[in-house]
């Protein structure tokens, strides 16, 4: 979770973090889920932790025995089982789709289509496979009346999935279009949070579940006084080994070291991190840099507020009652870990923020998303190699064959806890996959930022066509000039007019040449050396 949350420069945006006599900031976490939400039995404001929270041995007693893995958190209903096919899960960001075109995704071994159905306004999601001859309608089209086509053979299929139009079945023969056969399954969406959400169930009970459950709702995301900016990624990794890195501030002054806002590799030291009792619907977690909290099986989220001058100064004073008249500053740092198969992953990010809102405003989105990929790059090799030497041991046995005596891990205890206890210990595939991972690509396609990120994401493509056209433009401007100088005679040309104009036209190859190699490292790869950093 640093790693991303190292990608926002605090200093630029002009907010300090002031702090009470002990030199102990004051954190809070407000979430206030909808009535109609599966997370309506959460209370809006966090209670106080239990004292029966999970504990970890500080490195300064290492010689104790215990192990936090074998200290569980106070288990809440430990019988109720967490029904992976009953959940929400976000897909893409509606920034980043475009209604022209459908798009395929997978999400739960399940591939499926995401279309914008201009009949209804609304964007639909379904299997992405036509019944014809099962063919990808992701590949397909929007017709001339708004209705999905697959291309192989131009069936048509509206919103609710019927299919509409069969160009092969004779108009005066039996009406094959209108057999169960000939319709699409569609599932369950709607758009949250500018995110597009589906629920993997087709079963006809779950058809108006946005009725009754909706997906997590973060009152931040929807204010108008935050700004926020989404992003996704897919990543080399799995679900599991996603959230844990996320739950991890320990890695970052190593597994990040030079990057940002992570200057000291030798920046380590013990971390008091500890987790609330957890129950089917996730946990809660104290660090001391704020507040945490997971929310099965996708919304993992750290929230911090800054305190005010008065404030603190009235906190020195001993009066703890913060000032009513001013808002206080707010961030928080929102992650969506997507399961997608065994081994890959997808990962949406935001940081939405009540202060420095006109530097979103300003400033490209793909200008961030150069610092947050090389964040993610920073680690995706040694995580990859990681998950498959879990994968040996076997997942189940996680809490045995790692040593996690100190309170840095606490969180991704915690995690591991709430899946071995209420889903299974993995996530449940339905048999889709042989339990097996695949095997490790090249270091270029692990790390590969176009497929992954860059033609999914419509700022980073739009630049990425913007510096293609200019990097075109200078080697033109660099030819023409040298071929202009040649051509010339001499006595129309003075020396120092024909020596500017070669100095121009060196200047123009060689920032062709930069740019190119900037255009790679920001849209294509860009390696990461831990040894040589």
């Amino acid at each position: 979770m640093e790693a991303i949350r190292a990608s926002i420069p605090l200093s630029t945006l002009t907010t300090k973090l002031h702090k009470t006599s002990s030199n102990t900031p004051i954190f809070n976490l407000q979430f206030t889920p909808r009535t109609n939400s599966s997370l309506s039995s959460i209370s809006p404001k966090i209670r106080k932790f239990s004292s029966e929270t999970f504990t970890a041995l500080s490195p300064t007693i290492s010689t104790e025995p215990t192990d936090p893995s074998e200290t569980e958190v106070e288990i809440q209903n430990p019988d109720e089982k967490f029904d992976w096919y009953a959940q929400w899960y976000p897909i893409m960001p509606v920034c980043d789709l475009d209604k022209r075109v459908p798009h395929g995704k997978r999400v739960m071994g399940i591939d499926v289509v995401v279309w914008w159905d201009r009949n209804e306004n609304q964007w639909k999601v379904f299997d992405d496979c036509c019944p014809h001859r099962l063919a990808p309608l992701s590949e397909g089209r929007i017709d001339q009346w708004g209705r999905l086509q697959c291309v192989y053979h131009g069936w048509c299929f509206n919103g609710a999935g019927d299919c509409k139009f069969i160009p092969q079945a004779a108009p005066d023969g039996p009406p094959v279009h209108t057999f169960k056969k000939a319709c699409v399954a569609p599932y369950p969406s709607i758009v949250q949070h500018d995110i597009v959400w589906f629920l993997p169930n087709t079963d006809p009970q779950y058809k108006d579940i946005h009725l009754k459950k909706r997906p997590p709702y973060i009152p931040e995301l929807e204010d108008p006084l935050y700004t926020k900016v989404l992003a996704s990624r897919d990543i080399h990794y799995g679900y599991e080994v996603l959230i844990e890195n996320l739950m991890d501030p320990a890695h970052v002054p190593y597994s990040h070291y030079g990057i940002m806002h992570v200057p000291n590799r030798e920046g380590g030291r013990p971390l008091e991190i500890s987790v609330q009792k957890l129950d089917v619907n996730g946990f809660t977690g104290k660090q001391e840099s704020g507040v945490c909290k997971f929310l099965p099986p996708c919304v993992f989220f750290f929230s911090k507020i800054f305190q005010s001058q008065d404030d603190a100064l009235k906190s020195a004073n001993g009066n703890k009652e913060p000032s009513s008249h001013v808002s206080p500053k707010k961030l928080l740092f929102i992650f969506f870990c997507i399961p997608v198969s065994p081994g890959k992953s997808r990962l949406i990010w935001t940081n939405p923020r009540n202060f420095g809102v006109w530097i979103d405003r300003i400033v490209p989105q793909w200008v961030f998303h150069v610092g947050q990929n090389l964040l993610l790059d920073s680690d995706l090799y040694l995580l990859h190699l990681e998950e498959h030497k879990i994968m040996e041991v076997g997942p189940s046995n996680w809490l045995k064959a790692c040593f996690v005596p100190t309170k840095a891990d606490a969180l991704v205890v915690g995690f591991r806890q709430w899946l071995n206890k209420y889903a299974g210990g993995q996530v449940d595939w339905r048999n889709k996959f042989t339990g097996a991972l695949p095997p490790t690509p090249p270091r270029e396609q692990l790390m590969d930022r176009y497929w992954s990120h860059v033609v999914n994401c419509r700022s980073c493509t739009t630049a990425l066509k913007g510096l293609n056209v200019l990097e075109a433009v200078l080697q033109f401007t660099s030819v023409a000039l040298i071929g202009f100088v040649a051509a010339a005679k001499h006595d129309l040309m003075s020396a120092a007019t024909r020596t500017t104009l070669v100095c121009m036209a060196v200047l123009c190859f060689g920032a062709s040449k930069w740019l190119s190699q900037f255009i790679y490292k920001t849209f294509h790869y860009h390696d990461y050396s831990h040894a040589l950093k």
